[in-house]
């Protein structure tokens, strides 16, 4: 039997390109989405490129919804060897400026939806003597960045959590990695919250200007975790970042984040 594959929010974006990218690996793929019909595009997608998928609805803020779908997963498959907790939302502002129930939504859809998802399927994997989980974070979990803080908090949360799971899961054959990227062309800014639109404005200009596609940042995610890598940086600028910010963090302050506080100063001014 091939490799069984869940990913959440599997039905855009870099979730849709993993499930592509595990299928033609020749892994069944579970496509699991708030949106079924996005969840059910994403399952076409794969079977018309030769793959196997199911699709199913799950909002990963809710305890039952999750539950539903790993009674109905493990009804079509005895195991999960990769679980891909990717579903997220993006968000701006900063640490007193974003609203406590934009707080609130923040963490228990891109961390407690994680968490959801380990406790969900940690058990099966053990049960079945191994696996892999792959967390989705983002690089804003290390970089520090300013005026993302619901978001940076979350993700970095992600982080913590895969590291304490690297260590509970090790003596059970279970793989953890946790995988960082920075902005890539995607459709995260289609539910982004912030207390004004200057940080969406720059998010939205640094996506337009990324190199990397969804496709290419699934590819080089896949690669680093086949190979065993725990933290998963998929792109060369922010391996060379986070090395800097390791090795010379006031350097990395004083000069990278300022010119990033500068820089969104000067878009709120002038409205571009």
């Amino acid at each position: 039997m091939s490799r069984t594959v869940l990913i959440t929010g599997a039905g855009s974006g870099l979730g849709r390109a993993l499930a592509l990218r595990y299928a033609a690996a020749g892994c069944q793929v579970g496509c699991a989405d708030i949106v079924f019909e996005r969840a059910e595009q994403t399952r076409a997608l794969v079977e018309d490129a030769g793959g196997r998928a199911l699709a199913f609805t799950l909002d990963v803020a809710d305890d039952a919804s999750w539950e539903a779908l790993r009674e109905a997963l493990l009804a079509c498959w005895d195991r999960v060897d990769v679980l891909v907790n990717n579903a997220g939302v993006a968000s701006g502002g900063g640490a007193a400026e974003v609203a406590i129930d934009d707080w609130r939504w923040m963490l228990e859809i891109n961390l407690l939806g994680v968490v959801r998802g380990c406790r969900s399927l940690v058990p099966q994997m053990r049960a079945q003597d191994g696996g892999t989980i792959l967390n989705i974070a983002s690089f804003a979990a290390l970089a520090g960045a300013p005026g993302l803080a619901s978001y940076t908090v979350a993700k970095a949360g992600v982080v913590a959590l895969s590291e304490s799971l690297r260590g509970e899961l090790a003596g059970h054959g279970i793989q953890v990695s946790v995988a960082c990227p920075s902005f890539f062309r995607t459709n995260l800014l289609e539910n982004f919250r912030a207390p004004d639109d200057s940080m969406k404005r720059v998010a939205s200009r640094l996506m337009e200007n990324a190199r990397e596609s969804a496709d290419d940042i699934a590819a080089a995610i896949f690669a680093q975790v086949e190979g065993g890598r725990f933290l998963v940086l998929p792109t060369r600028r922010e391996r060379w970042l986070w090395r800097l910010k390791r090795w010379a963090p006031e350097f990395y302050h004083r000069r990278l984040l300022a010119a990033i506080v500068d820089k969104r100063r000067a878009l709120r001014e002038t409205g571009e």
